[in-house]
């Protein structure tokens, strides 16, 4: 999978990318995540990638020609399945969404700032609107990384055990259930026995009746889909 992150900050797409789980994918080679400064596609001097409302009002708009540029190099040189704009107002983020967009070989992720970004952009080049929360942030390069984590760690050979992420919350719309680890008991607070059983598929049925439980008291709202 390649995935090019278009933004005016690539200084805040560095750290995600440079330790844990997302580092070891791309030194795998199972994934090559590229950024791009919007400001590498201006022409004038003052690389202004920004400019006032038409119609007026306050805060700036991101203007339509570099990112024009930018997303129609990276077309010359490959086909895109997906060109993603980070946006308030777009689709919040779920567990469906990363499953899919896992399966998609080149993505274009576009980090909004500002007030956003001309129409004319969602209009033309934009697949898919992700939001990762009814809330604003002062740019898309947390939500771009927060997005690429969610997408990069079901690719298969990123995760040691290739059968934890299906275990993770949100898969099947359920709440993953409680885990435990050593020691068995800690000043008095034991382990539910069934997990010391040995008896496998009693232990996955328990596992499966927690998860149904902790979602219906916690989530209800994932069972009604």
């Amino acid at each position: 999978m390649r995935i090019d992150i278009i933004t005016v900050l690539p200084e805040l797409l560095k750290s995600p990318f440079e330790a844990s789980i997302l580092k070891r994918a791309i030194d795998k080679g199972l994934v090559e995540v590229h950024t791009h400064n919007l400001r590498d596609y201006t022409t004038d001097n003052y690389k202004t990638v920004d400019d006032y409302q038409f119609g007026g009002g306050a805060g700036m708009v991101m203007m339509i020609e570099p990112i024009d540029k930018c997303i129609s190099q990276l077309r010359s040189e490959r086909d895109y399945e997906e060109i993603i704009y980070m946006t308030p107002d777009g689709a919040t983020l779920n567990q469906r969404t990363a499953n899919q967009l896992s399966l998609k070989e080149n993505i274009i992720i576009l980090c909004g700032h500002y007030k956003g970004v001309d129409q004319r952009v969602r209009d033309q080049f934009i697949t898919r609107e992700i939001s990762i929360g009814d809330y604003v942030l002062s740019g898309g390069e947390l939500g771009a990384a927060v997005l690429c984590d969610t997408i990069i760690r079901l690719i298969p050979g990123v995760l040691n055990d290739e059968t934890s992420a299906l275990t993770d919350s949100f898969q099947d719309n359920l709440l993953a259930p409680p885990v435990y680890t050593r020691p068995a008991e800690y000043k008095g607070w034991k382990v539910p026995e069934i997990l010391l059983s040995g008896n496998f598929p009693k232990i996955e049925k328990w596992r499966e009746e927690q998860a149904y439980m902790r979602t219906k008291e916690r989530r209800p709202d994932l069972l009604d889909d």
